[in-house]
């Protein structure tokens, strides 16, 4: 026990430390021992910050100006969703929820408010579907009603921490607190309306006043945590004609600034449509109208608002002469201002967007302004001459650089940093970068030549920092690092990209040879995880202390802080979650004044979500496998009699047709992989993306002709079925139907999270009939990547890295397109158990099909081992040219692999954390040792696998404590338990175990006390 403190004690994370009635004086001294050389953790000082949470925490920092709260879940704003849940349609009013959360609303706004409704039962019912929908479920909900009973109903059904809305002072302070209380008793924030006794306030006054009463009565007399705080000082309709409506814009503005100046750490909302009410039905001056006040709004200190995501202009966007009105009218600069913008309202009734001609105005500007024009536009056409000319004014070529083209990429960064640009065309303003100085390339050589011939030594540009940047050994994907690097450079940062499949020793070398100040790494693939943690570790080991950036689809902040950032207590690990916080990220942990305590709030965050980490696993509760596989799923196989394919064994394609595949593109993952949110195709007609989804999406089907036409990809296929039979919660796989010989076992893992209900503990092996019945199952392999690296790295070769990252992600639609399309011919001619279904490409994007083709490393199966057995089966290496690296990621990238199952009964899940009884037991079905299975698992376990003693030899994991009672020693003896039954076997758990089921134990423990 005593190194296991010492660790504890090490690590900065205990204070106090002591015994129980189970410990000795001997006991007593081994810790004291071993936790005198270090200090007591440090008690970090918590920030006051807007803590809110669905599923996912989220926090109101400073580097989010504004919190989006999605309107459209509103039965009084929203006249599709009043419908909707009028008609008793809670699965299309579910949509409207997830549309808004992909559309960037950070908070839904849930209000029932409709006259025949019972809205107490529909908040209720929709708070409870929300739950269930992690894609929804994952932001926190704003409770919305005028009564206070709807409210706390929902809160009721509100997982995480929500926001109220709301309470005032309208009915006095009595009832004013009662509903605080209700409120702060369920963790939740408010929203305070500015409305006290005498009515609404109006004006700056009556505003200012209400909400310091009402922050004095909260703060002063109940001790409501002011960060949890929203002010809401009333939005009212401008320009309607009425002389003492004209200063409500102003009134609110100010209000506004005077809350955040003079009450701690409050906050300001506001329903923005009231605002342009006047003119309803005139959609693009109301979002004008609402972007200008916006613009203003926020600058006073406005950080949150009710408002349509997906319905909002660009600031900049809006056409001069109305944006000019706008702005008179909101700030009431003009008397004369409402006539005008009602005058002009008119020009835009009912227009639709208005198409932009090409401007060549531009050509005739300094050609400092031009460069500056053509990088943040993207325009590569007269890069070359403006570069020359920029030169030969210029009295070094390195001068340009410096001057004109870092000053035109600060206007990027700063664009970007805004959010008035986004990725792809900071991606094309790379692109015209990096034609600018492949252009001064050859004078610099040249004049670094002359110099030192001369002896001369004039220096070098000077950079943000220099970054190594790495996909790691096993993985082979780039997209998102290459477009971190891309991001990076146009912020000045040297960037060393080492590609893919990258040794831990490489990248640390690398990074000891140029003398980096970063190390960054990506991975897709579970797998990639254990090897980051590793190169995490060999960092430590190797002396180093430079920050570690962590990044990829299958990374978290969670995972990041469980399990990397222990690994090198020496420096900085941060998880970064998209290119557009790397910058950010990266300045802050470079900097000399910011660096430090950057870095430790850093470590001070990840600490807290460690331990959290592990209360809520702990807390959670799971079934011993034996329990899970009593409530497997349950077919009827005798009614539900399987379908045998058209052919047994494996079937190639090669060459299969490129433009056949076209038509099952899901584009929404497309406009993703470039960090633009929505789903295709209203993306292309977002307010916010949509001009950049449009352009993007134009150069994505351009090149898309190019490729089918010139067959840059090959596409091949291996597809294949089999007889099979589950065996527990393996599936055999035969040769024949004889059923005689075995070829292959596929493993499955179970689910072992308590259900409610009559919701099963599945695995996908109940989705294949037991012996007895005869069933099949298929596997396929898809690759449309054969030739992507080759059109890619000319691409990269030619200064052109939006048209290489254009390129492969191109090829990873088309692979998951080909997936699509096999798995439609399996079900309807190869499999043929479907053979008349008839479904659109939404309906097959939405998954609407019978039978599920699920792939080793997904949810349904986390272990990517498994496609070691479906690539034998299907020899696909030969069949379909792809091959496995040692993590068994897939060369090509673009490819795809996964199992057919045909049953109709069979559905995608989730297995979720497992428990060491399966563990153990997966470990025999494999042939492999535990501390194989728990490396390879390793996302998945629910227990921290015990570590060995300095010297000692790895034990085998203990199994599984049984669920018999437990009852205090008498008299107490070491271990403080014994054990009743077969409870003996909880012994073998090795000292300091930190397994769920062991921290279970000493819960029951302590309460047989």
């Amino acid at each position: 026990m005593g190194w296991l403190v010492g660790d504890l004690a090490d690590a900065g994370l205990v204070n106090i430390v002591g015994g129980c009635w189970g410990t000795s004086p001997a006991h007593i001294a081994a810790i004291a021992q071993a936790v005198a050389p270090h200090k007591p953790r440090v008690i970090p000082t918590i920030e006051p910050r807007l803590r809110l949470s669905g599923l996912e925490p989220f926090e109101l920092t400073k580097d989010i100006p504004f919190v989006n709260v999605g309107e459209r879940t509103n039965v009084t704003g929203s006249a599709k969703f009043r419908k909707l849940i009028t008609a008793g349609d809670y699965a299309a009013a579910l949509q409207v929820a997830r549309d808004q959360v992909e559309n960037g609303a950070q908070i839904i706004d849930v209000n029932m408010d409709e006259g025949l409704l019972d809205s107490e039962a529909a908040m209720v019912t929709f708070l409870n579907l929300v739950a269930a929908e992690p894609d929804i479920a994952k932001v926190p909900v704003m409770v919305d009603s005028s009564k206070f009973a709807v409210i706390e109903a929902g809160l009721k059904c509100v997982q995480g921490k929500p926001v109220v809305n709301s309470i005032s002072l309208k009915e006095g302070e009595e009832k004013f607190l009662h509903e605080a209380n209700i409120a702060r008793r369920h963790g939740a924030a408010v929203v305070v309306m500015a409305f006290d006794e005498q009515g609404q306030a109006d004006t700056y006054a009556r505003k200012t006043e209400i909400c310091k009463r009402a922050y004095d009565i909260l703060v002063e007399r109940i001790g409501f945590p002011p960060e949890d705080i929203i002010f809401d000082p009333n939005i009212f309709a401008i320009a309607t004609g009425l002389e003492e409506h004209n200063n409500y814009g102003v009134d609110f503005i100010e209000a506004t600034r005077w809350i955040r100046q003079n009450l701690p750490h409050a906050h300001i909302s506001g329903g923005v449509s009231n605002l342009s009410f006047s003119f309803r039905g005139n959609e693009p001056v109301r979002e004008a109208m609402h972007s200008v006040f916006l613009y203003h709004a926020i600058k006073a200190g406005m950080d949150m608002g009710i408002v349509n995501a997906g319905q909002m202009i660009v600031y900049d966007d809006i056409d001069p002469e109305l944006r000019q009105v706008c702005e008179d009218v909101i700030l009431n600069r003009d008397p004369g201002a409402s006539e005008r913008l009602l005058a002009l309202a008119e020009k835009y009734r009912g227009q639709g967007k208005a198409v932009k001609e090409q401007d060549l105005a531009w050509r005739s500007w300094p050609v400092e302004q031009r460069l500056s024009h053509a990088l943040v536009h993207g325009i590569t056409e007269y890069i070359e001459t403006d570069t020359e000319e920029a030169r030969a004014k210029a009295e070094r070529p390195l001068h340009v650089i410096e001057g004109p083209l870092m000053a035109g990429m600060n206007v990027v960064g700063d664009l970007f940093g805004d959010g008035k640009m986004f990725l792809p065309q900071v991606v094309k303003s790379a692109r015209v970068m990096k034609q600018a100085v492949a252009y001064l390339m050859p004078f610099m050589e040249e004049e670094k030549a002359r110099n030192l011939a001369a002896g001369t030594n004039l220096g070098e540009r000077a950079t943000a920092g220099k970054i190594v940047l790495a996909t790691v050994k096993g993985d082979v994907h780039d997209i998102g690092k290459n477009i971190v690097g891309i991001v990076l450079q146009c912020n000045n940062f040297e960037v060393i990209d080492l590609g893919v499949m990258v040794p831990a020793a490489k990248i640390i070398e690398t990074a000891k040879a140029e003398k980096a100040d970063i190390i960054g790494l990506s991975g897709l693939i579970t797998p990639s995880l254990d090897e980051m943690s590793f190169l995490a570790g060999e960092m430590q080991r190797n002396g180093l202390d430079m920050p570690l950036l962590i990044g990829g689809a299958t990374t978290s902040r969670v995972h990041t802080a469980v399990k990397i950032d222990p690994a090198y207590p020496a420096g900085s690990v941060v998880h970064v979650n998209d290119a557009s916080r790397a910058v950010g990220v990266a300045s802050s942990l470079l900097s000399r004044e910011r660096g430090p305590s950057y870095a430790a709030e850093i470590r001070a965050d990840y600490a807290k979500i460690t331990a959290a980490h592990h209360r809520a696993q702990a807390d959670k509760k799971r079934l011993s496998l034996k329990d899970a596989r009593t409530n497997a799923t349950r077919i009827d196989w005798a009614a539900a009699k399987p379908v045998k394919p058209s052919f047994l064994g494996v079937r190639s394609f090669s060459n299969y047709p490129l433009a056949e595949l076209v038509e099952y593109i899901d584009w929404t993952p497309f406009f993703q992989s470039w960090e633009l949110t929505g789903r295709f195709p209203a993306i292309l007609d977002d307010k916010v993306v949509g001009e950049a989804a449009r352009s993007l999406y134009a150069d994505a089907r351009k090149m898309l002709e190019r490729i089918v036409a010139e067959n840059w990809f090959t596409a091949k296929a291996a597809i294949g079925f089999w007889p099979a039979n589950a065996v527990g919660d393996d599936i055999i796989v035969y040769a024949d139907d004889d059923r005689d010989a075995s070829i292959g076992a596929l493993h499955t893992l179970r689910q072992q999270l308590v259900k409610r209900e009559d919701r099963a503990n599945a695995a996908l092996s109940d989705f294949i009939a037991p012996r007895g019945v005869p069933d099949y199952i298929g596997a396929f392999v898809v690759t449309a990547g054969i030739g992507e690296d080759v059109i890619a790295d000319k691409f990269k070769a030619d200064n052109d890295d939006y048209s290489s990252i254009l390129c492969k992600a191109l090829a990873d639609r088309l692979a998951e397109a080909f997936a699509e399309r096999m798995h439609a011919r399996v079900r309807r001619e190869f499999w043929g158990y479907a053979p008349d279904e008839t479904l659109s490409t939404d309906d097959l994007i939405l998954e609407k099909y019978q039978g599920i083709r699920p792939a080793p490393g997904y949810p349904a199966q986390p272990d990517h081992t498994e496609k070691a057995t479906l690539f034998k089966l299907l020899d696909a290496e030969v069949n379909a040219g792809v091959t496995l690296t040692e993590s068994y990621a897939m060369w090509p990238g673009s490819s795809v692999s996964g199992l057919y199952f045909a049953a109709p009964q069979s559905a995608y899940f989730g297995v979720g954390k497992i428990e060491r009884d399966q563990v153990e037991d997966y470990a025999r079905r494999k042939g492999w040792s535990v501390a194989e299975a728990e490396r390879w698992l390793a996302p998945v376990l629910n227990y921290i696998p015990a570590a060995p003693s300095a010297g000692a030899p790895q034990e085998t994991m203990p199994p599984l404590a049984p669920s018999g009672d437990l009852l205090p020693v008498d008299p107490p003896a070491e271990g403080g338990f014994r054990a009743t039954g077969d409870d003996a076997a909880l012994a073998s758990h090795p000292a300091g175990c930190n397994c769920a089921v062991h921290l279970a134990w000493r819960k029951t423990a302590v309460g047989a006390k």
